[in-house]
């Protein structure tokens, strides 16, 4: 390898450790996962045009589990000899793949039925497939994916997800009461779905259906949509894009109010102070008149924070 090459690659790899990855595996699967993240930062342009790429990196689980893991159809095909330059041309991290081992029996094209690149997709193709995913979207960004959780390139900085089994513990701590799989449904909207794309937001999730905190309804009552169901996700998304105040779910997870505005009582108010920008602070006080509520935040830049009970529980790095 020439001198200058080698030197980014370990400039490169002191970047991701320093942002959160510390990959294991043997020299060789580290010197691959390099090559393919410099390959993301640093794509070749053709005419004005970045192509989008996506690799997945030695896959450890049998591959007779990936159809049902993932509900794709996939479509294996042995690369033939040549460079990855050749073989590169053909993937685009959505619906088509690189696959690249460490041993025998190598590389692979993957086709998917149908486009599988948002984050939320990425997260799954990494557990079920057991591997590392390295993608640069279409939309610039680059992700790196793995039991390690998820590491987004800024640009200059990496930005570490830890993995949402941490989020969720956090979420159902001590006083938590209500149904995990609801909060969980919710942290994954808020991270992968929010979050990566910078759509600020503020959550609320009531185990009790009485009348609670108050908050003022400001837009007509959305439809029901569930938290817990993949069809409906992407309606909630749109939609959260495009207003301000909170979305209020009920004890199964079912949206029941949409751009509320939480109003505080004069108590919170004096007892609770003033953090960050208006969604952290009107979640704080809402939280500590509804105790029993759990509240996520999501900033335009990515942080996501829980809190309930006038305190915030966790808060993801900047």
């Amino acid at each position: 390898m020439p001198a200058p090459e080698a030197r980014r690659l370990r400039r490169l790899a002191e970047e991701l450790e320093e942002g959160g990855l510390r990959p294991g595996g043997s020299e060789k699967f580290r010197a691959i996962l390099l090559a393919e993240v410099d390959h993301a930062i640093r794509p070749t342009v053709h005419e004005r045009r970045i192509p989008s790429s996506g690799t997945i990196l030695d896959p450890g689980s049998d591959p007779d589990s990936w159809v049902a893991g993932t509900q794709l159809h996939i479509v294996r095909t042995p690369l033939r000899p040549g460079p990855l330059t050749a073989a590169r041309r053909f993937v685009d991290g959505l619906s088509s793949w690189l696959l690249r081992r460490t041993d025998a029996p190598g590389d692979e094209w993957m086709l998917f039925d149908r486009p599988a690149g948002s984050e939320r997709d990425l997260v799954v193709l990494a557990d079920v497939f057991d591997a590392t995913i390295v993608q640069r979207h279409a939309s610039g960004v680059v992700r790196i994916v793995g039991d390690f959780g998820i590491l987004r390139w800024e640009g200059l900085t990496w930005h570490h997800e830890p993995p949402l089994s941490t989020w969720v513990d956090t979420a159902t701590a001590g006083g938590f009461l209500g149904d995990p799989d609801v909060v969980e449904a919710m942290l994954r909207l808020a991270v992968h779905d929010l979050g990566s794309l910078g759509i600020g937001a503020l959550l609320v999730y009531r185990p009790d259906d009485g009348p609670g905190s108050l908050f003022e309804e400001r837009l007509p009552a959305p439809p029901a949509l569930r938290i817990g169901t993949a069809s409906h996700l992407a309606p909630l998304r749109h939609a959260l894009s495009q207003i301000d105040g909170a979305a209020v779910f009920d004890t199964e997870g079912v949206l029941r109010h949409l751009g509320a505005l939480l109003v505080p009582s004069a108590r919170a108010e004096r007892v609770v102070d003033a953090l960050g920008g208006t969604r952290h602070t009107s979640a704080l006080r809402y939280s500590h008149d509804d105790p029993s509520a759990t509240l996520i935040v999501v900033s335009e830049d990515g942080p996501v924070s829980v809190v309930r009970n006038g305190t915030v529980l966790g808060r993801s790095a900047h």
